[in-house]
């Protein structure tokens, strides 16, 4: 089978896509990722055939997500399926974020299935809505409180699936549509308990792939390291410069890959620069950064313990899921210091409790990830 792999240019979508490609490659199907950014290059590295996902121009309601995702899904989906149509696709995998994938594959009339590298995000009954952090509740009091968000959601969730069907009935397509199967790109252990999980959904496990080739040694010597993720953190390089004061003294040592240059001498302790995550990570003891999904998912797949900074949305559920579950801390950005920091990374460093959180959520995804994922994609495109 020919399968096109369409994915956004966002590290988190895209090394997920990635991921999956590289699998299904793996049980003998010809596959073509068409994402952006820099990542062509590491792609055909890789062996993937690799090409720019076409845009379009720009528009001034690009500034609108509604527009982003559907209004330009519908620009890009002809020029996709023209992509599409030249390469004899078959199916298609489409990021979640990449609706005109979607509109191209039902334009060429292939079958196709989408990606979701984060936890599931369907509103649900029993749920608060997705974004709000909070806890499932308890008590009538909380019952009510999660009606009222869930109305408020639904007034956003309904603005998001007229600008859908319109963007589809723009191109002639019915104006309903839906993939053949949802890939739930995560560890189930990060899902919370629903009674209404969608038929179509699936948790296929986290899915990693890092187009960097080189390795960051790290620091000498036999203190726990701690990895620096800054990718999803706002002020990136302030997080790397307040780690330093914040964990000096402690008998750490840091590390922390990016792909800018830090601009700063750095004490021997630490180390920071270009290189392959996974090393690092699995030589770690903890990992300090943001909520972002891809670096909570690595992290726990290998039952490391958090210390979260959050930002809004999908970030702030995961940071509290982590949080709740026992797996690390979280500090909200408002109350990051040196010493908020220092103190979170001592105390998940020296509670083992932590670390058995985390190990809880790791063995939730056994048996799970690419080759998982690829399965399940397989048999969705083939039924």
């Amino acid at each position: 089978m020919r399968i096109a792999v369409a994915a956004g240019p966002w590290p988190g979508h895209a090394f997920p896509a990635a991921a999956l490609a590289l699998a299904l490659r793996r049980r003998g199907h010809e596959v073509m990722v068409l994402t952006g950014g820099g990542w062509l290059p590491a792609l055909r590295r890789d062996g993937l055939g690799a090409e720019q996902l076409p845009t379009g121009p720009p528009d001034p309601r690009d500034d609108d997500f509604g527009f982003r995702l559907h209004g330009r899904g519908a620009l890009q989906a002809p020029l996709i399926a023209g992509v599409l149509t030249d390469w004899s696709a078959d199916a298609v995998v489409v990021d979640t974020l990449t609706a005109g994938a979607g509109y191209a594959a039902d334009l060429v009339g292939v079958p196709w299935v989408e990606l979701v590298p984060h936890p599931l995000q369907d509103p649900s009954r029993a749920l608060p809505a997705p974004g709000s952090a909070l806890p499932p509740a308890r008590g009538r009091p909380g019952r009510a409180r999660d009606a009222v968000l869930r109305r408020l959601t639904d007034r956003g969730l309904a603005a998001g699936l007229a600008q859908r069907r319109a963007a589809r009935c723009s191109l002639g397509l019915p104006a309903d549509g839906s993939p053949a199967r949802r890939l739930i790109a995560t560890l189930p252990g990060l899902e919370l308990p629903r009674p209404d999980w969608p038929p179509d959904a699936v948790v296929v496990g986290p899915l990693e792939w890092d187009p960097a080739t080189d390795d960051l040694a790290p620091p000498a010597g036999d203190g726990p390291l701690v990895f620096l993720s800054s990718s999803t953190v706002h002020g990136a390089t302030e997080l790397l410069a307040l780690a330093l004061p914040a964990l000096a003294g402690l008998g750490v040592r840091l590390a922390c890959t990016r792909f800018e240059a830090f601009g700063r001498a750095l004490p021997p302790w630490a180390v920071a620069g270009p290189g392959r995550q996974g090393p690092l990570l699995d030589a770690a003891a903890v990992v300090v950064g943001g909520a972002g999904h891809g670096i909570v998912a690595k992290a726990l797949v290998r039952g490391l313990p958090l210390v979260c900074v959050p930002g809004g949305g999908e970030q702030r559920d995961n940071a509290a899921r982590v949080r709740r579950a026992g797996a690390g801390l979280e500090i909200r950005p408002r109350r990051l210091t040196a010493t908020t920091l220092r103190d979170a990374a001592r105390r998940v460093l020296s509670d083992p409790a932590f670390a058995a959180g985390a190990q809880r959520i790791a063995a939730t995804a056994a048996g799970l990830g690419p080759s998982y994922a690829a399965a399940a994609a397989e048999e969705a495109l083939n039924s």
